[in-house]
């Protein structure tokens, strides 16, 4: 435990839990959570992202050749074709 975390007993936490949990978000400091004395539970702030997730991977990803050309090799549009053409000819009972 450090300094900065506030100590409270299960019972107590019980009956101010909202409260508490309001506290935890606002000051951002860690609450422990004790049973008997002894902490059981850490009640602590969740991290956000300061980066915001829509353009997150903004220069770390570069475009190289055509993206919209097909990346399929022409092998793999035959075997299509060819598993179309079985399955055509042998349908599913």
């Amino acid at each position: 435990m450090t300094s900065t975390e506030l100590t409270m007993p299960a019972a107590q936490f019980k009956a101010r839990c909202l409260e508490v949990m309001t506290q935890v978000e606002r000051t951002r400091r860690p609450v422990i959570i004790t049973r008997r004395g002894r902490p059981v539970a850490r009640l602590v702030p969740v991290e956000t992202s300061s980066e915001p997730f829509l353009g997150a991977l903004r220069a770390q990803i570069a475009v190289v050749g055509d993206i919209a050309a097909s990346a399929e090799l022409s092998e793999e549009w035959e075997t299509e074709k060819e598993w179309r053409e079985l399955c055509r000819e042998n349908p599913a009972r």
